[in-house]
């Protein structure tokens, strides 16, 4: 370690070559971060965790599909701020050097998603980070056409869709992780319809979806649906015994203690293992993870902390939480899915994949935003429910002229087991899930 180094040191322990640029090189991306400009920032389109220094000042930002933590540690000289996707690579660095004293998980912050956040290192005591968002979506901008409303939103969705394809070979292998619902479902027919326009073979391409012990309600969904469209030969199960399902392993890798969504991963996590095994050199996944939060798809009865009201009324309240200033959000996880889609992304990146995940990119959440859903639901809960399986198989049927199945809504970790198996391994009280958490840098 180099003691002479200037005190506004940055440490950054992240992997650039994870990142996902659709529309600018790397480096015109960090150019834009680099000027502090949110409206430069905006205009990135992909998933990106970046870091650029200036001075004294370090800025920060990402967007929902790569989380992205930082940490100040105390030197002689002057404060290091280190950077990176997980709290054990800071862990480890601070070990190495020395400094693992300063260490706790708490202490760790993420970056909020669609936020650029400017550090000054400026020694002791540090000042609070300043948080500019890049990203406001105009809310209620369509009409009440659901036509029109599925049209424009698969239309994002195909666009990006596209553009990333336009970043890959096209001999590499895709893979989609399935199950059949709404959100994978359009994801697979959409994927399946841009590889026919642009003249590429879909036979790179696999739906992978998971089940145990040779059961499982999403496999046979996943069947079903397929079948609808005469695409049944896409479809790859990945069966694994009921011990794969692994939750302690699912902690460390998360690093969150959240229950659904450390069960959503523990399923991830069994799925992206079966993969590797059976595929050593597979790379490229992509999964439809967002989809729910930009159509507003979850029980809310199931959450006392939300109502209809507050659920319609406030921006991206399923994207971001409560927002970075509010007394509810997490400084150490964000909100949520800022804070939820470490579920879709750790899993796979500790299996050595590339990850794609086009609904949680500003571009498409930009048009869910635009949806008038007070408008179109009138407060009523089964209408707002109802509402995502209209829109995304109208918008479907307009972009690749296929018709998609659409069936009631099923949690991954649930749909992995039969129908007539509970959950078991999975702990019913949030507690054990934190403590599970507590023991991994006591």
């Amino acid at each position: 370690m180099d003691h002479t180094a200037p005190m506004e040191r940055l440490i950054d322990l992240t992997d650039p070559t994870l990142n996902v640029f659709l529309n600018l090189t790397a480096e015109e991306a960090r150019q834009r971060l680099a000027s502090g400009r949110s409206e430069l920032v905006r205009e990135i389109d992909g998933q990106f965790a970046m870091a650029h220094r200036s001075g004294k000042i370090i800025r920060l930002a990402r967007s929902l599909g790569r989380p992205l933590r930082y940490f100040i540690a105390k030197r002689v000289a002057g404060p290091v701020l280190i950077v990176a996707d997980r709290m054990d690579q800071i862990a480890d660095y601070l070990n190495a050097e020395g400094l693992g004293d300063q260490f706790h998980p708490s202490y760790t912050r993420m970056v909020p998603a669609h936020h650029i956040v400017e550090i000054a290192l400026i020694g002791c005591p540090d000042p609070n980070p300043t948080y500019i968002r890049f990203f406001t979506p105009e809310r209620n901008r369509w009409s009440t056409d659901l036509d029109d409303i599925g049209r424009r939103y698969i239309g994002a969705l195909s666009v990006e869709i596209h553009r990333w394809l336009d970043t890959l070979s096209p001999r590499e292998p895709l893979g989609v992780l399935f199950s059949g619902g709404i959100d994978s479902g359009s994801v697979f027919v959409t994927l399946y319809r841009a590889l026919l326009q642009r003249g590429e073979s879909p036979a790179r391409l696999k739906a992978f979806t998971l089940e145990i012990d040779a059961q499982g309600a999403d496999a046979d969904q996943a069947q079903q649906f397929l079948d609808a469209l005469d695409l049944g030969f896409f479809l790859e199960r990945i069966n694994v015994p009921a011990s794969a399902i692994d939750l302690d392993e699912t902690i460390r890798v998360v690093e969150d203690y959240k229950p659904l969504d450390i069960q959503a991963a523990a399923a991830g996590l069994a799925l992206c293992r079966g993969i590797r095994a059976r595929y050593p050199e597979w790379k490229w996944l992509i999964d439809g993870d967002g989809g729910d939060e930009n159509l507003k798809d979850y029980p809310i009865e199931e959450n006392p902390e939300l109502t209809i009201r507050s659920v319609l009324n406030n921006l991206m309240i399923y994207q971001e939480g409560w927002g970075v200033h509010s007394i509810k959000h997490s400084l150490t996880y964000s909100g949520g899915q800022s804070r939820g889609h470490v579920r879709t992304y750790a899993p796979a990146a500790s299996c050595g994949f590339r990850g794609f995940s086009p609904y949680a990119l500003p571009n498409v959440i930009e048009v869910a935003e635009g949806i008038p859903f007070i408008e179109l639901t009138n407060w009523d809960h089964e209408k707002l429910y109802a509402l995502k399986g209209e829109i995304v198989r109208r918008g479907v049927e307009a972009v690749t002229g296929l018709t998609m199945p659409v069936f009631p809504k099923r949690r991954f970790q649930h749909g992995a087991f039969s129908e007539t198996e509970t959950a078991s391994p999975f702990p019913s009280h949030p507690a054990a899930y934190r403590r599970k958490f507590e023991k991994l840098f006591a």
